[in-house]
């Protein structure tokens, strides 16, 4: 891309006070980069994304370093309250998903890294005697949490996970992947009157997250840790030794079809999974009300994948356990609310294969925080921009189905295209003048770097 603002009404998002115009130049070549790099994303890619303005790559790493753009900065969540202001006035559920991502680093003297495991494999016959060592791999965690709106925008937070020994280092408090998740659960900026449901897997069963949901007046579902127990006189009985008393006639069938349902907009299906061939899933499933132990009275549906037969127990260990404090909820609504949970998951690959979110190498965390942040507002502008294109006037059926199923990469294209049109017909514009000449000729000239310019 040869100009900065070839970007579709990107002025118009980055409305709000980003600083200096240069940091606000250098987010535009954030977004810029993210959009169309070509192979691994990098500072090198960032810094040469505007043709016409081509910069170092240690002005890029200077500038993530010191941009004060972190953990759901206040600029961000001024760019997200736009997007949510467009659905103010809808009515529908709202979805709010929690997880964490993990991106892998190389070397144990990486600032701010853990092991999530231990990778070491056993001695073999091939490679028992070999003496080459290679470094234990690390990694940097991200706890998000991706905001679905009843149109099916969505609109991602985050929360940096910072190690024991990094916030000694550095002077900061230390929080749990649950307790960071209770954080943007207590911070979330939706409407007073919006109906939020809360979804996470086992790590955000914690007490802390369902007091936050309690404290914002959210429902909550997320599948029972295994060693939870129900109430009453000890010794408790696990919530999971009700299987053992159930049978195959107790379960029925819960079928979902992604272009049918509540839930839809939500699912967004991407228009190759569309047509005759749509694959149903079908769960079989069983609810009771339970009270179980330092929770209190939860909704529980045992669900499994296939029929149990007649005669035969029911396999716990093939059993998911889902709990909910909406006692309201029927059981198709509550496997169907859960299933969307895997939403989160597809952002987490979209981030990583069409913007490139984990392509970095920096050595101080500060630039990694501010990386990110930059990512997720080039993937908040791509849900802004979709929005703003389905709110214009007149706009044919056709057209509505395009922009609501498109997914990042199909919105990334989208906007290339119209900034590749822009940039054609502006440049065709030059040509017609002399001064147009001239400006084209410094342009075609700024674009490569200074060393291999010709000397005048």
């Amino acid at each position: 891309m040869m100009m900065q603002d070839a970007l579709p009404s990107v002025k118009s998002f980055l409305r709000v006070n980003l600083g200096s115009t240069a940091s606000r130049s250098f987010v535009i070549r954030m977004m810029i980069a993210f959009l169309s790099h070509r192979g691994r994303m990098s500072a090198s890619q960032v810094a040469t994304a505007v043709r016409s303005d081509v910069r170092h790559r240690a002005q890029v790493s200077r500038f993530l370093t010191h941009s004060g753009l972190a953990n759901g900065s206040d600029e961000y969540q001024c760019l997200a309250g736009v997007v949510i202001d467009m659905e103010s006035r809808r009515r529908g559920r709202w979805l709010f998903i929690i997880d964490k991502t993990c991106v892998s680093r190389q070397g144990v003297k990486t600032p701010n890294t853990f092991s999530t495991g231990n990778r070491k494999r056993r001695p073999r016959q091939g490679r028992r005697y070999n003496q080459k060592k290679n470094s234990r791999k690390r990694c940097h965690g991200f706890v998000m949490g991706l905001l679905i709106t009843p149109s099916g925008y969505r609109i991602p937070f985050h929360h940096c996970y910072y190690t024991e020994a990094y916030c000694k280092q550095n002077d900061l408090d230390h929080r749990t992947e649950a307790e960071l998740g209770a954080l943007l659960v207590r911070g979330l900026p939706v409407p007073n009157s919006a109906e939020v449901v809360v979804l996470g897997d086992t790590a955000y069963e914690a007490a802390s997250v369902r007091q936050a949901c309690e404290e914002r007046d959210f429902w909550w579902i997320t599948p029972s840790n295994p060693e939870r127990v129900l109430a009453g006189e000890s010794p408790r009985p696990k919530v999971s030794s009700r299987i053992s008393d159930m049978t195959a006639r107790q379960f029925s069938p819960i079928r979902l079809k992604p272009t049918r349902g509540h839930y839809v907009r939500q699912r967004r299906v991407s228009p190759c999974r569309l047509g005759p061939k749509t694959k149903t899933r079908t769960f079989y499933a069983h609810k009771e009300r339970l009270h179980v132990h330092n929770v209190g009275k939860v909704q529980a549906v045992f669900s499994v994948k296939e029929k149990p037969k007649d005669g035969k127990p029911v396999d716990r260990k093939e059993t998911k356990i889902l709990l909910t404090n909406n006692l309201r909820l029927s059981m198709a609504e509550i496997v169907e609310l859960y299933d969307l949970r895997w939403q989160i998951e597809l952002f987490f690959k979209e981030l990583k294969s069409t913007l490139g979110f984990h392509q970095y190498r920096f050595k101080d965390f500060a630039a990694v925080e501010s990386w990110v942040e930059c990512c997720l507002i080039t993937y908040l502008y791509l849900e802004w921009y979709r929005a703003k294109e389905l709110r214009r006037p007149k706009l044919s059926r056709q057209a509505k189905q395009w922009w609501s199923s498109q997914r990042t990469y199909g919105l990334s294209q989208a906007v290339l295209q119209t900034a590749e049109c822009k940039e054609l017909t502006r440049l065709a514009d030059w040509t017609h003048t002399t001064t147009g000449l001239k400006k084209l000729k410094r342009l075609v000239r700024a674009a490569r770097p200074l060393e291999y310019q010709i000397a005048k």
